[in-house]
C-alpha cells in the first residue's frame, strides 16, 4: 500500500526530503536553548559580568531565531509536499478511473468513488504532513531531549526509559481497538454520500411525491450510523490524553521530589539550580513529543484503511486492455456477432446474452425491440467494447472488435446510451464532445439532422446557451436530440440509438430517421425501440426474446410470420398503449 501511494509523491520528493532535514535543525536548536539558559542560570547564581550575560544572551537569540526560520522553513515545504500529494492522488484516482471498463464500474459505488477522492485523500494528506514533520520531529526531539537531559542530570534521566514503554504500550492497545471501527465507519461514509447524491438528484421526485419527511428519517439514520461509530472511535482515542498526562504528571513529581532533594542534600554540589531547570524543560519537551506522537498515530489509524481504499482504485485493472499490436481503421461499418454468450461477471449464474449470431451489413438500418430484461442494451455495448463477449466473437468492419485500438474503435462506434448525459457548459461545448475540432457549419448540420436546430434557434444565447449540470435546464426529448446530434458529429461507421427517441413525438422521430437516411446513407444504423413507428422502415428488425435471438428478418416478413413482433405491432397500432411490455405481458414473450 505504502508504495503504491508513494508513487504519487513523484516531483514533491525533493521537498519531502527536505523537510525531516529541516525539522531535525529545528529540533537542534530547540534543545540547545535549555542547554544555553541552564549555563547562564549558574553563570548569574555565581556572579558573572555583564559581557557573559550578553554573550549567553546573543547565543540564546541566535537559537531562536534559526529554530524558527527552521521551523517556518519545514512547515511550508511539508504543506507544499502533502497537498501536492493530494493533487496528485486525486489525479491519478481520476485517471484509472478513466480507464475502467463498465465492468470495473459497476464495483465501486458512485458515492464510494468521491469519498475516496475526498475525504480518504484529505486524511492520507493530513497523515503525509504528520509523518514527514510530527513523526520526525517527536522522536528525534525524545532523543535529543533525553541525551540533554542525561547530560544535565545524570541518572535521574532514566525515569524517561520507564515512561516512554508505558505509553508506546497504551498506543498499540489504542490502535488495535480504533481500527476496525474506522473501517466500518469508511464504509458507512459511502452508504451516506449515496443518500445524500440520490437525494439531490432525484429532488424533484421527492418533492413530486411529497417524501421529504422519509429521505430526512433515512439520511438522519445513515448520519447517526456513522457518527455512532466514529464516537466509539474517538471515545478509545481519547485515552492518549489522560494517558499521556499519567505519564507527564508522574515524571515532572519524580523530577521535582528527587531533583529538588538531590539540590537541598548537596548543597546544588550533585545538582545545580540551572541544570535542575534545563532538566524539568527536556522533561516537558520529551512528554510533548510523545504527545505528538500519539497524534501521528492517531492519523496513521485513520489513513490506513483510507490509504487502502484509494490503494483499490489506483490498482484497479481494467478489464478492457488494448492488443499488443491493435489495428488503428474500421474498414466499414458491417457489424457481425458469431456465437456470442455474455455474463456480467465471472460469479453470475446465467448468461445475459445467450448464442448471438447474426450479420448486419455495412449501411444497413437495423430495428432491435424485446421486452424489459432482454438485454438489448447489453447486446448493443458489445459493439464498441463497453463490455467484452464472455464467448464467441463480435467483429466489427470484418475484424474483432477485441483487436482494434480502443479509441479507434469507440469513435467509430458512436452509441447514443438510454440514459442520455449532458454536461455543466454551453450547448456547443457539449456538441462538440462528438468532435472536439468540428466547424459551427458542421455542428449545425449535425443539429438539423436530429432535428435539435428547432429548438436551440429558440434560446437567445442559441449554441452559447448555458446547459446546467446533468442538462436538467432542457426537456427529456430536447436532451435526446442534444445526444443525438453529438453522436453524428462523430461521423461513425456505425451509429447506435438505445431507445434516444424515446421523448419526442412521433412526427419528430420520423424526421430524424428521414434525414439520417438521406445524409448518412453509408452508416450502419441500430436503433433500439418501444416503438413499432421508430423501426418499421429499417432494413431488418431483431427481435430479442430472454437474451436469445427470436427473430431476425424485414418489418414485412416479420409481421407475417413473428408473433411477438405481431403482438406489439396490433397493440400500438389498435387501443393499446404501445408499450412493448404490456405487449408481452399478454402473450408475447
Amino acid at each position: 500500500m505504502i508504495r503504491e501511494l508513494a508513487k504519487s509523491i513523484r516531483e514533491y520528493k525533493r521537498l519531502s526530503i527536505v523537510t525531516p532535514i529541516l525539522v531535525s535543525l529545528e529540533v537542534a536548536m530547540e534543545c540547545i536553548i535549555p542547554f544555553v539558559i541552564a549555563i547562564l542560570i549558574n553563570k548569574i547564581k555565581n556572579g558573572c559580568d555583564i559581557g557573559e550575560v550578553i554573550l549567553c544572551g546573543a547565543a540564546l537569540g541566535a537559537c531562536s531565531v534559526l529554530s524558527l526560520f527552521f521551523g517556518a522553513a519545514a512547515g511550508a515545504a511539508c504543506a507544499t509536499a502533502s497537498c501536492g500529494l493530494a493533487r496528485n492522488l486525486r489525479k491519478d484516482m481520476f485517471y484509472s478511473i478513466q480507464r475502467y471498463s463498465f465492468e470495473n464500474i459497476d464495483k465501486f459505488m458512485a458515492s464510494s468513488l468521491v469519498t475516496r477522492m475526498t475525504t480518504d485523500v484529505t486524511n492520507v494528506q493530513n497523515a503525509y504532513m504528520m509523518l514527514i514533520r510530527m513523526a520526525i520531529r517527536s522522536p528525534l526531539m525524545l532523543i535529543f531531549a533525553f541525551v540533554m537531559a542525561f547530560v544535565m542530570g545524570g541518572r535521574m534521566a532514566w525515569i524517561f526509559l520507564f515512561a516512554v514503554p508505558l505509553l508506546a504500550f497504551g498506543l498499540v492497545l489504542v490502535i488495535r481497538k480504533t481500527m476496525p471501527l474506522f473501517k466500518k465507519v469508511f464504509k458507512k461514509y459511502d452508504k451516506l454520500n449515496s443518500s445524500i447524491q440520490e437525494n439531490v438528484k432525484g429532488i424533484r421526485v421527492v418533492k413530486s411525491f411529497v417524501r421529504e419527511e422519509y429521505e430526512l428519517e433515512k439520511f438522519t439514520a445513515a448520519a447517526e450510523d456513522v457518527c455512532r461509530d466514529f464516537t466509539k472511535a474517538e471515545l478509545i482515542l481519547a485515552l492518549n490524553g489522560p494517558l499521556m498526562q499519567f505519564c507527564m504528571y508522574a515524571v515532572m513529581i519524580f523530577v521535582l521530589l528527587f531533583g529538588s532533594r538531590t539540590i537541598i542534600v548537596t548543597r546544588a554540589a550533585g545538582l545545580d539550580i540551572g541544570q535542575f531547570s534545563a532538566l524539568l524543560t527536556y522533561s516537558f519537551m520529551m512528554l510533548n513529543s510523545l504527545m505528538m506522537l500519539s497524534m501521528v498515530f492517531v492519523m496513521i489509524v485513520m489513513a490506513d484503511e483510507s490509504g487502502k481504499r484509494i490503494v483499490e482504485v489506483l490498482t484497479e485493472k481494467s478489464s478492457l486492455e488494448n492488443p499488443k499490436a491493435p489495428l488503428y481503421g474500421v474498414a466499414d461499418g458491417s457489424v457481425s456477432f458469431e456465437g456470442v454468450s455474455f455474463k456480467y461477471s465471472s460469479e453470475a449464474k446465467r448468461m445475459a446474452l445467450s448464442n448471438i449470431d447474426l450479420r448486419i451489413g455495412s449501411g444497413e438500418t437495423v430495428g432491435i425491440i424485446g421486452g424489459t430484461g432482454s438485454s438489448k442494451s447489453t447486446l448493443i455495448q458489445l459493439i464498441p467494447r463497453l463490455y467484452d463477449a464472455t464467448e464467441g466473437v463480435v467483429k466489427v468492419g470484418g475484424a474483432d472488435v477485441r483487436s482494434y485500438d480502443l479509441e479507434t474503435l469507440r469513435n467509430q462506434v458512436a452509441v447514443v446510451l438510454q440514459k442520455n448525459v449532458l454536461f455543466s457548459g454551453t450547448v456547443k461545448e457539449n456538441l462538440l464532445w462528438g468532435g472536439k475540432e468540428a466547424t459551427d457549419e458542421e455542428i449545425e448540420a449535425a443539429c438539423r439532422m436530429a432535428c435539435a436546430d428547432e429548438f436551440i434557434e429558440r434560446f437567445p444565447e442559441k449554441y452559447n446557451t448555458r446547459i446546467e449540470r446533468g442538462g436538467t435546464n432542457v426537456s427529456g426529448g430536447q436532451k435526446q436530440r442534444l445526444c443525438i446530434a453529438r453522436a453524428l458529429l462523430k461521423n461513425p461507421k456505425v451509429l447506435i440509438l438505445d431507445d434516444s427517441t424515446s421523448a419526442v413525438d412521433t412526427a419528430t422521430d420520423a424526421k430524424i430517421r428521414e434525414a439520417m437516411r438521406t445524409h448518412i446513407p453509408g452508416t450502419t444504423k441500430i436503433i433500439i425501440a418501444q416503438r413499432i413507428s421508430s423501426i418499421q422502415d429499417a432494413d431488418r428488425v431483431l427481435v430479442l426474446d430472454n437474451g436469445r435471438v427470436n427473430a431476425f428478418d424485414t418489418p414485412e416478413n416479420l409481421l407475417k410470420t413473428n408473433a411477438i413482433y405481431q403482438e406489439v405491432y396490433n397493440s400500438q397500432a389498435g387501443s393499446g398503449s404501445g408499450d412493448f411490455d404490456e405487449a408481452a405481458m399478454k402473450g408475447g414473450d
